[in-house]
This record gives structure tokens, C-alpha cells and sequence, in this order.
């Protein structure tokens, strides 16, 4: 008889909104995360580049069932573009392709960052995450490999200019799902005939997580040193800092049921509803009173809540 492993860490459940440190992949916060929390399961909400910083929210043990959530609400980033130097990855991390003299103008510029307002298609980059046959597009980039990609439906909800000095541009870009701000920044580039990348990145909001709850790496390492120096647990102050898992589905309306419709949910059985919405709407689910949040329902073709994402007890 095969052995069950068992997972090793400490069965935690929440959201922790890191700010992601320059210089370092999504990947590495998440598992440097992961350790300080001593979690048995984490994962991230989609990667920001080794160059980016900002908010990057971590899933810790149940709460990682809404992750997808996050990776489909929009997003906003402040960004520094570079005029007059194109590179392989469109940011200052790539190989320099192309330098011309910048000579642009605000007349130039204005119009050309309008044509990015709005609902519009993006090529991905190849120095992305996507996958094709199972490999992310990066790695056959740096083969020297060129996959054939479809242009996707994106939204550039708002794109402000907050500074045009000589050859660098300041902007602020709140973007929809799957938008790739290195690729605005290269089509604006080319747009402008001179070439751009990007020099700064930073994220500065995911959904409506709020930004003063974003903590840093070395806040959490404090934390822990002074948890250590007044030998107290150092959970009890990490665990403080954990948002709870329903902020990552603010997005969806919420229904109420009572608790022997959540037992019967929870075992994968639809139940019936007040008021049940259209099929395949998604909703919250709490329990009585107290408000208990178990999870994401679905409305399926007979009008009942089926669960789709739930909580285990």
C-alpha cells in the first residue's frame, strides 16, 4: 500500500500582501514568504518581473483555491519608459537591439499614449510567462525560438502622464487581465519611431487590496526579530498581518445559507437558494450569523448553488 505523505509547514490559511523587492523573481518572495510563515502550502497571484516591485498578494493554505481570482482583476502600475533604446525583453534587463536619437515632443507623445486608452489587442511578449506546449514563451526565447502568438483583448482603463523629461516618460497605467506593460511600452516605442523599454516598474495595486497593508521582506524579518528577542511566538505576529480569504473574491455577490446546506455543499451536493441568479453566476457563501465564509458557488442549469470552490473544514 502506497504511504500518504504528509505535508510539512504549519496548515494556515490567508492572503499576505507582500511588496515585492526589486531584483528578486515572484518566486523567490513566495517561497522566502513561505518559510518565514512556516505554511505547508502558498502560492503567489501572478509574477511581476525580477525588475518590478510592489503588490504581489500571497495565498497561504486554503486561500490558495482563490488565487485565480486575483489573476483575473485589474491592475495598476507605475512605469518608467526609456526613449531611444529598444531591447530583446523591453525592459533593462534585455539586450539593447536598437538605439536612435530621441527627439519627441509633447505634440507627439499625447497622441500617441491616447491611442492606448481604452479596449484594444496586445501581442505577449515572448520574455513571458504564457505557455506553449507546456514551456513558458520565455524559455524559447532564449533559445532563439519565435512562437507565433494571437493578439488578445485587453483594457487600458485609465493611463495617465506624470512626467516627460528629455528621453524618459512617467506613467501611470490601471490595465485589465493579461496586460503586459513592457509591451505598451515597446509599441509605444515604436509608435514614437525612436524605441523604448522599461526602466522602472512598480505595481501599486491589485483589485482594491488596499496599499497600506502591503508589507515589506524586511518589516516581516523584524517582526521575527523581535518576536525572538521577547520570546513570544512569531506566528502570532506574522498571522496578524494575514487578510482573510474572501478579500480575494471581493468582485462576486454573496449569498447566505444555513449550516446543514453548507454540510451538504461542502460534500459536493448543490442546495437550493432564495432568489437564485442566472446560471453559471458566481457567487460568495457564508454561513448564518457569523457570517462564515466557505467558499465560491456557481448557479448551474437547475437554478440550484453547486460549489465550485470550497473551504475545507
Amino acid at each position: 500500500m502506497a504511504r500518504q505523505r504528509v505535508k510539512k509547514g504549519r496548515l494556515i490559511s490567508g492572503i499576505l500582501v507582500i511588496d515585492k523587492p526589486p531584483g528578486m523573481s515572484s518566486n523567490r518572495v513566495l517561497q522566502k514568504v513561505k518559510h518565514l510563515y512556516g505554511a505547508a502550502k502558498a502560492g503567489h497571484t501572478g509574477a511581476l518581473d525580477p525588475l518590478a516591485t510592489g503588490m504581489l498578494p500571497i495565498c497561504f493554505g486554503e486561500g490558495t483555491k482563490f488565487s485565480q481570482f486575483l489573476l483575473d482583476i485589474d491592475k495598476t502600475y507605475i512605469v518608467t519608459a526609456k526613449l531611444g533604446i529598444r531591447t530583446t525583453t523591453s525592459d533593462a534587463d534585455g539586450e539593447i537591439v536598437a538605439e536612435k536619437p530621441v527627439n519627441i515632443t509633447d505634440a507627439e507623445l499625447l497622441p500617441a499614449l491616447d491611442s492606448f486608452r481604452g479596449d484594444t489587442k496586445q501581442v505577449p511578449s515572448m520574455y513571458s510567462a504564457l505557455k506553449h506546449k507546456g514551456q513558458p514563451l520565455y524559455k524559447y526565447a532564449r533559445e532563439g525560438i519565435t512562437i507565433e502568438r494571437e493578439a488578445r483583448d485587453i483594457t487600458v482603463f485609465r493611463l495617465d502622464l506624470l512626467r516627460f523629461e528629455g528621453d524618459e516618460v512617467d506613467l501611470e497605467i490601471h490595465v485589465s487581465k493579461g496586460t503586459y506593460i513592457r509591451t505598451i511600452i515597446d509599441d509605444l516605442g515604436e509608435l514614437l519611431g525612436c524605441g523604448a523599454h522599461v526602466s522602472m516598474l512598480r505595481r501599486t495595486a491589485v483589485g482594491n487590496y488596499p496599499i497600506d497593508k502591503m508589507v515589506t521582506m524586511e518589516h516581516l524579518e523584524t517582526l521575527l526579530a523581535d518576536a525572538k528577542e521577547r520570546d513570544i511566538s512569531p506566528y502570532d505576529v506574522l498571522d496578524s498581518l494575514l487578510l482573510p480569504m474572501d478579500s480575494a473574491v471581493y468582485i462576486l455577490d454573496s449569498v447566505t445559507i444555513d449550516a446543514e446546506s453548507a454540510r451538504y455543499l461542502r460534500f459536493g451536493n448543490p442546495v437550493s437558494i432564495n432568489s437564485a441568479p442566472a446560471t453559471n453566476t458566481l457567487l460568495k457563501v457564508y454561513i448564518g450569523e457569523e457570517q462564515e465564509f466557505i467558499g465560491v458557488g456557481i448557479i448551474n442549469d437547475d437554478g440550484m448553488l453547486a460549489p465550485k470552490r470550497i473551504v475545507v473544514d
